[in-house]
């Protein structure tokens, strides 16, 4: 299991020789420093589940690119967490193609059955609950992932089971 180590902003990262060796070999499959930010960012998020603020000035300082660039795309992407998370991360799909597939339903239902609003935790650090504007899968709705798991054409009734994978 991660440990999750939480920083405040201003206090030094200290990141493990590890994860610096690992962004620094990344450095070598690009051209341009920039093109490892995401790289390295993924490195520091799967140590600690997340990417503390702090974190963001040691990646750049190691690719030697500005801070900004490194926060650019930190925040861009949407599966790069710039707080704790719990465990697993449920990120449901509220996109039109979802909304008119019974999106509503199953996401109130989620809601209930975890006591939690979307952005939230629970409170054992299970799950995070994140909505997202597209899975891809307009087709099959209603969509969401946890972890890395996609899950088409859910159902209300289908939600019980669906959780208790992720004991």
């Amino acid at each position: 299991m991660n440990k999750i180590i939480l920083t405040q902003r201003g206090a030094p990262y200290e990141m493990a020789a590890e994860d610096r060796a690992e962004i620094e070999h990344s450095l070598h499959h690009y051209d341009d420093p920039r093109a490892a930010s995401i790289d390295a960012l993924k490195v520091i998020q799967r140590r600690h589940g997340w990417v503390p603020n702090n974190a963001i000035r040691e990646i750049a300082l190691i690719l030697q690119i500005p801070d900004s660039d490194v926060e650019g795309v930190a925040t861009f992407y949407n599966r790069i967490y710039r707080s704790p998370v719990g465990r697993h991360v449920i990120t449901v799909c509220d996109s039109i193609g979802c909304f008119l597939t019974g999106f509503e339903e199953v996401y109130a239902a989620l809601q209930q059955r975890l006591g939690i609003k979307p952005g939230q935790t629970t409170s054992d650090n299970r799950f995070t609950l994140i909505p997202t504007c597209c899975l891809g899968a307009c087709d099959r709705g209603p969509v969401l992932m946890i972890n890395d798991d996609t899950y088409f054409n859910l159902t209300v009734d289908q939600l019980d089971a669906l959780l208790e994978k992720y004991a």
